[in-house]
């Protein structure tokens, strides 16, 4: 029997399965996703890679790129950007991708983007991928011209106007906004959040796993607590706001910007959240570069420094003593 999808079970299993045998290949496994779409194409990715593997007499074990990227969709990250990845790639072995395939991949799938766009939809998930493998070969992004791009953040009024049109739509969009702006946690740390990891008795949450590779625990402020407790439920437990990380999920928060009047970056629409969070935190708590460094949302003092300029030191104040035609008057 060919590979079929099932759906899932009440009380059994919430995600869609696939049973059968494709060129040779039998297959009994958990697409790990409840939506039907994205179990559809998983399985298409199964289908492809046992025609590959039986055509080239591959052993199944052999780790390609496209069964490295089914693994990594199934441990729960992101399916973003993936599938035209996965359509170049196909049976590449991982150990045939080294920095010129994947400046390769760049040119064919992205010739007329800009570099961050490139950096986003292709060096940033095979390298997710590369790592998930256990391959951890460095690999170059390309350059951003300048190396030192504006940093974009939101102003209070801003800020508030996009809370509050979020609220008016999903309490989860707000909970989950209102958290990201006032802990500076990225998305993805944010959307892997349990409730295990939230101490409400001490307005605390803990990020097991960071982009930086270390553990660290925030506080959250009196509105990221209200939004947190908005949606909590006595008992309850498993991922806190219970949103993933998709196209659902962006045209949220597009709705949210478009009924705000806000206009979010198209590339870091909810980046910017901790932009402005890293922002705040110097221009209104007056945080330098070492306070910044021990909050433990960076780790290196060069990205902290990107921030310290955006306030007006007290030397650089001292301009309003030079001199002016009213006070030259005066002197006389």
């Amino acid at each position: 029997m060919p590979y079929r999808l099932f759906p899932p079970k009440a009380g059994v299993t919430p995600y869609w399965q696939v049973r059968g045998t494709e060129f040779g290949i039998y297959r009994k496994e958990s697409t790990r996703t409840s939506k039907e779409r994205e179990a559809r194409e998983i399985m298409r990715a199964w289908r492809d890679e046992a025609k590959r593997l039986s055509v080239s007499g591959t052993k199944r074990e052999a780790v390609t790129f496209a069964s490295a990227a089914i693994s990594y969709m199934q441990s729960g990250r992101s399916k973003l950007f993936l599938a035209p990845l996965i359509e170049h790639f196909g049976d590449t072995p991982l150990d045939q991708i080294g920095q010129r395939e994947v400046d390769g991949a760049s040119s064919v799938l992205g010739s007329n983007r800009a570099p961050q766009t490139n950096n986003r939809l292709v060096y940033t998930p095979i390298i997710a991928i590369l790592r998930h493998a256990g391959d951890h070969r460095p690999i170059r992004r390309p350059r951003v011209n300048g190396e030192s791009r504006r940093i974009e953040w939101l102003k209070p009024n801003d800020a508030f106007r996009l809370l509050g049109a979020a609220g008016e739509i999903e309490p989860r969009l707000y909970a989950l906004l209102t958290f990201l702006l006032y802990t500076g946690v990225r998305l993805s740390e944010a959307l892997r959040l349990e409730w295990s990891d939230v101490d409400l008795s001490r307005s605390t949450a803990t990020i097991g796993r960071t982009k930086n590779g270390l553990p660290i625990t925030v506080h959250c402020p009196p509105p990221a607590m209200a939004g947190l407790e908005a949606i909590h439920r006595d008992g309850r437990t498993g991922r806190v706001f219970r949103i993933t990380k998709c196209g659902r999920l962006y045209s949220l928060l597009s709705d949210a910007s478009r009924n705000a009047g806000v206009l979010l970056p198209q590339q870091s629409a909810f980046h910017i959240l901790r932009h402005t969070h890293i922002t705040w935190r110097r221009l209104y708590a007056g945080q330098d570069t070492a306070a910044l460094l021990e909050v433990g949302l960076h780790k290196s003092p060069r990205m902290v420094e990107r921030y310290t300029h955006l306030d007006v030191t007290e030397e650089a104040r001292k301009a309003d003593l030079l001199p002016t035609p009213t006070r030259q008057k005066m002197a006389k």
